[in-house]
């Protein structure tokens, strides 16, 4: 069997990874321990984001074609790849606490809706929420403003129907009698 057809599979595999990705980001892994490394990756796969290591060449030709063919410029050294199929955000939220903690693990590029992001902007996208917590914001916001609503008509039901007594005009103070 020939190198190119043993190879072929793992390309394969590749592209089958990154296929719907709403994000996929490369990672420069150097400096992890066994220990982190494992740590890193459970986490990742908690969260439903695939975490594997392959070889450049292997990736680039998965890659050639596709909406993650300018993450081929990027594929040199030790590289790891991160995906996510429902999350945008995911990846890179997840991996940024390691790029921070660890100075030899860093953000490469990525590929975030679509568009191409580089390690600065990989970095950018960490900082944004979840969807599940910026809806919950979202709900939140709204939610104030009926809240406190509830509470006015619920204080005027429990008085009868009486509006609060305003406080009564201060009487204007008679002269001091001498």
């Amino acid at each position: 069997m020939a190198k190119v057809e043993l190879k072929q599979p793992i390309v394969q595999e590749i592209a089958e990874t990154v296929k719907d990705a709403k994000a996929v980001m490369l990672v420069q892994y150097l400096g992890l321990t066994v220990e982190q490394d494992t740590a890193l990756r459970k986490e990742l796969r908690e969260a439903g984001i695939t975490y594997k290591v392959f070889k450049n060449t292997l990736m680039n030709r998965a890659f050639q074609g596709t909406e993650f063919e300018a993450l081929c410029k990027d594929l040199e050294g030790p590289n790891a790849l991160a995906v996510s199929k429902d999350d945008a955000t995911a990846p890179a939220r997840l991996l940024a606490p390691y790029v921070k903690k660890y100075k030899t693990f860093n953000f490469v590029s990525g590929v975030v809706e679509g568009e191409y992001a580089d390690a600065a902007k990989c970095t950018e996208v960490s900082m944004i929420p979840s969807r599940e917590e910026l809806l919950g914001r979202l709900f939140g916001s709204m939610q104030s403003p009926i809240a406190n609503f509830a509470r006015v008509i619920k204080q005027i039901a429990e008085s009868d129907g009486e509006p609060a007594p305003a406080e009564a005009p201060a009487e204007e103070a008679a002269p001091a009698e001498a």
